[in-house]
């Protein structure tokens, strides 16, 4: 007679696929969250790679204390899908808390912001005290639920395939996420969509639960009615175990190693959108998730351990010919593909290729990577074994090994020794990894063929590593432009830093351009020279006695450097993200920047900008905004409602505040959302604009606390003071030969544009909804449209100048002639 839990037992394995959906949405629900907490964090703690490493490290730290802690608690020996349901409804809570909570840490973490060690830990406990709650329970939900399935050959598989689920999960939320809750709606949106998720996945579990045995049976344990014992049987563990646990921890820091430094170079190549970065990270993902199911349905055929540690250690060695093609593909192969990525005006066409592109790139070895999880289960698994513990410490180990990847890369090697020796350095470590778990099973059984194949891969793998190519300097130069700018520049200089890599490039006409991450930050020729002082001129021009300056961006340094010629400011704040900038813009723009580097009233602080306004106690008589690219992903930041009304209070009474405003690769909603979020900080704001040829090419705001009141008489007579003489050279240099020439840029203010802008989307840090809409309009080539459209609202400025009646007719004359048109 059968026992009475038999038929139960059979029926409970049929519910796996739902399982397998279950903890989809899981990951789907997972990566949504990981995306907003980036997001509404970098807000405070700044988007460094030193912040970005504590977030990176306080997640995955979280999952790792989950993942390894959880199933040692004894109150988690209930039943697995009732505890699964309680993780997933306890993710749901702490995920709404954190959301809440965020506005209010933001604050504490602002008042006592300090820089150097002590700032650093204090960014450090923000993060867990925001991250690591959430987290650790999503790293327990793994272990939790594969106590479920016993630990037989076919249980191993279910486990590398939830892991693979929840992978595919992970991809769709990545895009969910990225595509449409951030783009569409906001923060809030997202966070709620994903506990929804949450709880309905706890539903669902709580309800298995009551319909289904504690375990579900897998194999002939199961059909004779033989119970399996959760207690590991040490005594059973293989001596070798310790060498998987090595292994897999490589591979996870070779994984999200490699992953730090392909995203750097492929977000240069696509150009560094938010999409381009969401698509990225999918396909790596797909990856990981295809991989984990091939060879999680591959340990079907695979009997014992030792074959288990013999695939995973050959796997290892596949990957190091993964490692190879990537680092091929993406320095000698893609950025020579004959695309030109600005003949599609539409960026579902221009994604469509960007994602062709990252799949035939990175797929390869991600899914190496991904098939290395289920070989370890399987390697390490012993009879007897707890799943949960097993797979717990695997998943630790792998999480662990990722960290270590992450932030030893990013932080380290890349700034240290750049991205072509970073890729030479995981090559070989992934080769080296092998020998933990392929060493030990040639000593053993003293396989010549092994140790024979083992030395060959490991020398193919020296040559591998000898043969990764740096990228091409057009690359850093030129990014998704490359296929079209190839051949008209020599470059000159390129650097790698820890937050971006740099190149100085001369075109054909002897213009001389600095790029950053793939994009033009500055160059030599006549109409950004005016652009990039206009930005110091105007407000340093308008303001009757500056004193105190800080500069957002190096860049060129020729912002910054306009403030040198002017003999009232005795000190120039400039905040810049990444160091290597600096040294290497003034190296050849010093004639342009006045070498405001090296002048003894510049001060310069290496910090993301917003972290630095936020948390500094200074004011500024004018704060100056370098070329940004707008389109960036986290660029937003500096263009958002929250952010200009916090430099708004960082200015002196009767302070300026000017920022840069590309009307290139922009399209309307672009527009009018940054001038609408401006016009909301700043009423009394005005906007200048520079042309090219009287075409419409880029544009400056100028906001300030009071109404604007220019007195031209003033102005004239300021300017031709001996002491402003070098001002009028500077302007004198960029075809400004008086302030009616300046000031006769004007293109409008907010009671012109009211009707205009009415509907136009504000940018809020709960949404940066900025860079969704400059990602979707980076095609755009709308620069005289969009300036056509606002002169055609511009009205004569009555309420702003005053002066003699022969400076009013001069000016009037010069407006009537078009904004500074060239």
């Amino acid at each position: 007679m059968q026992p009475p839990s038999q038929p139960a037992r059979n029926d409970a394995s049929r519910f796996l696929p739902l399982l397998l959906i279950l903890f989809a949405a899981s990951g789907c629900s997972a990566l949504i969250y990981e995306i907003v907490w980036y997001q509404l964090l970098q807000l405070a703690i700044g988007s460094t790679a030193v912040s970005l490493g504590f977030l990176l490290a306080t997640y995955m730290g979280g999952l790792c204390v989950g993942s390894i802690g959880f199933p040692r608690m004894g109150f988690l020996r209930q039943h697995p899908l009732r505890v699964y349901a309680a993780l997933e409804a306890g993710i749901a809570v702490c995920g709404v808390l954190v959301l809440w909570a965020i506005p209010y840490i933001d604050r504490i973490y602002i008042a006592g912001a300090e820089h150097g060690l002590p700032g650093m830990l204090l960014r450090g406990f923000v993060s867990a005290v925001c991250l690591l709650p959430p987290t650790v329970l999503m790293g327990a939900s793994l272990p939790a639920i594969v106590r479920w399935i016993e630990s037989s050959p076919r249980g191993v598989s279910w486990w590398g395939l939830l892991y693979g689920g929840n992978t595919v999960g992970a991809v769709f939320g990545c895009l969910f996420a990225g595509f449409y809750l951030l783009r569409v709606h906001n923060t809030a949106t997202a966070t709620y969509a994903a506990a929804a998720i949450n709880l309905a996945v706890a539903a669902i579990s709580f309800l298995l639960a009551a319909r289904t045995p504690s375990q579900a049976g897998m194999g002939v344990a199961a059909e004779a009615g033989i119970p399996v014992p959760h207690a590991p049987n040490r005594a059973a563990r293989p001596t070798s175990q310790w060498t998987v646990y090595v292994t897999i921890a490589l591979s996870g820091a070779c994984a999200l190693g490699a992953e730090v430094v392909w995203t750097r170079l492929m977000g240069m190549m696509l150009g560094a959108t938010v999409y381009v970065f969401s698509i990225i990270l999918a396909v790596f993902l797909v990856g990981l998730a295809l991989g984990s199911a091939l060879a999680s349905l591959l340990l079907r055929t695979v009997r014992g351990a030792l074959q288990a540690r013999l695939a995973l250690g050959w796997c290892q060695i596949l990957l190091t010919l993964g490692i190879a093609w990537t680092a091929y593909m993406i320095a000698d192969s893609l950025p020579y593909w004959p695309i030109n990525p600005l003949l599609a005006t539409s960026a579902w066409f221009t994604f469509q290729i960007d994602l062709m592109r990252c799949l035939w790139a990175i797929l390869p070895p991600a899914l190496l990577w991904g098939a290395s999880f289920p070989l370890a289960l399987a390697a390490a698994a012993s009879p007897g074994e707890d799943p949960g513990r097993l797979v717990g410490g695997i998943y630790a180990a792998n999480t662990l090994g990722a960290i270590v990847g992450a932030l030893g890369i990013s932080l380290v090697l890349v700034p240290w020794i750049g991205t072509q020796q970073s890729e030479r350095v995981l090559l070989v470590a992934s080769a080296l990894s092998a020998l933990f778990v392929l060493a030990p099973h040639v000593r053993q059984t003293r396989s010549k063929a092994v140790a024979a194949a083992l030395a060959v891969s490991l020398a193919v793998a020296g040559l591998l590593a000898w043969g990764v190519d740096a990228i091409p300097g057009e690359l850093i130069a030129y990014g998704r432009r490359m296929a079209i700018s190839a051949g008209k520049a020599r470059i000159l200089y390129t650097a790698e830093g820890r937050n971006s890599s740099v190149a100085i490039s001369q075109w054909n006409d002897g213009a001389i351009e600095v790029d950053v991450n793939g994009h033009v930050e500055a160059t030599t020729e006549p109409y950004d020279m005016k652009l990039q002082r206009m930005v110091g001129h105007m407000p340093a021009l308008l303001h009757p006695n500056p004193r105190s300056v800080l500069g957002i961006g190096f860049g060129a340094g020729v912002s910054a450097g306009t403030f040198t010629r002017y003999p009232g400011i005795e000190s120039i704040t400039i905040c810049e993200i990444e160091p290597i900038i600096p040294p290497t813009s003034t190296r050849y723009f010093a004639r342009e920047d006045y070498d405001v580097m090296h002048n003894p009233r510049t001060h310069i602080i290496y910090d993301d900008a917003r972290h630095y306004v936020l948390t500094t106690t200074s004011k500024f008589d004018i704060i100056a905004s370098d070329p940004l690219d707008v389109f960036v992903k986290g660029t937003a930041a500096l263009y958002s409602k929250e952010y200009f009304e916090v430099v708004k209070r960082h200015l002196n009474p009767g302070g300026i505040f000017t920022l840069y405003v590309p009307l290139y690769e922009t399209d309307e909603r672009t527009i009018k959302s940054e001038l609408a979020t401006f016009f909301q900080a700043f009423p009394h704001a005005t906007i200048w604009a520079n042309t090219v040829s009287g075409q419409g090419y880029d544009m400056v705001f100028m906001g300030q606390a009071e109404p604007l009141r220019i007195n031209l008489d003033e102005l004239e007579e300021r300017f031709h003071r001996p002491d402003y003489a070098p001002v009028a050279q500077s302007l004198r240099e960029i075809g400004v030969g008086s302030p009616i020439d300046l000031l006769a840029t004007y293109a409008g203010q907010k009671s012109d544009l009211d009707a205009w802008l009415e509907g136009a989307e504000i940018n809020r840090d709960g949404d940066l909804r900025l860079q969704y809409l400059a990602g979707w309009g980076i095609n755009s080539r709308l620069e005289d449209f969009l300036y056509r459209r606002i002169m055609s609202y511009r009205r004569p400025p009555g309420n702003l100048f005053v002066g003699s009646p022969q400076q009013m007719q001069a000016l009037a004359a010069a407006l009537a002639m078009g904004a500074g048109g060239q």
